[in-house]
Formats: structure tokens, sequence, C-alpha cells
């Protein structure tokens, strides 16, 4: 049931010195590297691009020279253009394969909730801290219902014509309305 620490068989000073050599050896690989690389972009460069001897041309073959120029430049920077429009998709079509294999993977479990009780008092005192000293009762400011409010009223099937006096709200309006009948009724 316990676990016994073992002691190394190396000693720390002998630790030390193997990490130390690690670290020259790594330094020393790469700055081979770099030298392997400025080696390999100087051949490309001098195979792809000659040096260009212009003192000996005419005005015509120096036109002609950029001429192919621009023309190798295009090229290139079709290559360059299609090449990057091939990596963009690629990485679009790497970053959908990861959530597909997160989604395959079904990790995405969601905690059971507790519910917890907060009374009012409480909420307040996290919103407004040490402010908050009146307790509030919620239930206390909830308007009161009558039994009798809540029961429907029978709605009365009544001829406007009848009501004209009592929905009439100035005497001068339904003077008016007895004037336009006339006397001839």
């Amino acid at each position: 049931m316990f676990s016994i620490q073992r002691k190394s068989k190396i000693s720390a000073s002998r630790k030390l010195m193997l990490k130390s050599l690690m670290v020259a050896k790594a330094k020393e690989e790469l700055e081979q590297e770099i030298v392997v690389k400025e080696d390999e972009k100087h051949k490309y460069l001098a195979e792809r691009a000659p040096p260009l001897h212009t003192g000996s041309m005419t005005l015509a073959q120096l036109q002609d020279l950029c001429k192919e120029l621009h023309a190798k430049i295009d090229v290139v920077d079709e290559e360059r253009y299609d090449i990057e429009a091939k990596v963009m998709l690629n990485t679009r079509e790497i970053k959908d394969l990861n959530i597909k294999v997160l989604d395959l993977r079904g990790k995405f479990k969601r905690p059971n909730l507790r519910r917890v009780r907060v009374s009012a008092d409480a909420i307040l005192r996290s919103l407004l801290g040490s402010k908050h000293k009146v307790s509030m009762d919620l239930r206390a400011n909830l308007k009161s219902v009558k039994k009798e409010d809540t029961e429907k009223r029978p709605v009365e099937d009544s001829d406007w014509r009848k009501n004209v006096e009592a929905m009439s709200g100035m005497e001068g309006r339904k003077k008016m309305f007895d004037a336009a009948k006339g006397p001839a009724q």
C-alpha cells in the first residue's frame, strides 16, 4: 500500500552534465540544419534564376528579357495561388474532420443540475451587496383577487340605438342626433 520512493542511480551532478551535453548536441545539430537549408536555397535559386548579364545587351534584347521575366512571374504567381487555395481547402477539411471526431467521441455529457432554492433576500443581498438590509416579502406586494371579480358577468345583447343617450358623452351630441332625426318622426 505504501509507495516507496526509489533513489535514482544517477547523481544530480551527473544528470546536470548529461543535460548540458544533450543541449550542446541539439544546438550543434540545429546549426548544421540551418547551414544545409541555406545551401539548398542557394542551389535552387542558381538553378531557377541564373545570374543576368545585361551589360552587352541591346534595348530590344532587354525588353525581350523583361517580357520573359514577367511571363515567368505570372506562372509562379498562378502556382502560388493554386497552392495557397489547396492549403486553405486542406486546413478547412482538417478542421471539419476534427469536429466530426470530437462529435463521434461523444464526450459531451451535460452535468446533472441540482435545484437550488434561493430566497428573495438572498438574491437582493447578492445583487446589492452590503447595502441591502431590509427584508422584502414579495408575496405581500401581489395584488389580491376576490372571487366575485373572477366570475364572468353576463354580457347584454342589446340594440345600440337604445343606448345612444348613455353612450353619448356630451349632451350636445344627443341634441344634434335628435335634430338630425327631424320632427317628422
